[in-house]
């Protein structure tokens, strides 16, 4: 299990059993070099891949995994945006009902195309490389998500290009 208490420096990495406070991760990405930061929380909804119905998700995870990966995904996130200030990436384990923040993924970066981007990137790259499963029950049932893959190298992640007027700073205001 990661430690959920604030860190020193400018990552936050967690998985966790406990409740994830999002406003936490937006206050805490906060810095004054930065003037974006973008917060991904995602919950547990009533339905999955062909079934309806369901009532609450129960996560698992290869924990010396996760963190090696959760690492790996803020590393890379710093080599594709250098000037990224602040990551946290958090999972929660265990049984969650309906609504309940399973994930959350806050970066800042100076600028809000970049802080957009990575945290895309951020919440793609855990559900792409990160050892976490989740069970789904359902009225009637219950069963491992569907759409479970093996996960892969954080390399393999794509890279998600900001749009040609994003990067030149062209084509908005700033607001």
């Amino acid at each position: 299990m990661i430690a959920v208490d604030t860190p020193p420096g400018d990552t936050w990495l967690a998985l966790t059993n406990d409740v994830l406070d999002v406003g936490a991760a937006h206050d805490w990405a906060v810095r004054p070099d930065c003037g974006a930061v973008v917060v991904f929380s995602g919950t547990v909804r009533d339905h999955a891949e062909d079934r309806q119905g369901v009532t609450k998700l129960d996560y698992e995870a290869y924990e010396e995994q996760v963190v090696e990966r959760l690492a790996a995904i803020d590393a890379e996130i710093r080599r594709r945006w250098p000037e990224t200030g602040r990551v946290a990436l958090w999972h929660r384990i265990g049984e969650m009902g309906l609504g309940e923040v399973s994930v959350v993924v806050a970066v800042s970066t100076p600028h809000r195309p970049e802080a957009f981007v990575a945290a895309r990137f951020g919440i793609d790259a855990v559900k792409a490389t990160a050892p976490i499963w989740k069970k789904e029950t359902w009225p009637g049932g219950e069963s491992w998500g569907l759409c479970a893959t093996e996960p892969v190298d954080v390399s393999d992640v794509p890279h998600i290009d900001l749009e040609p007027a994003a990067r030149s700073g062209e084509g908005g205001t700033s607001r």
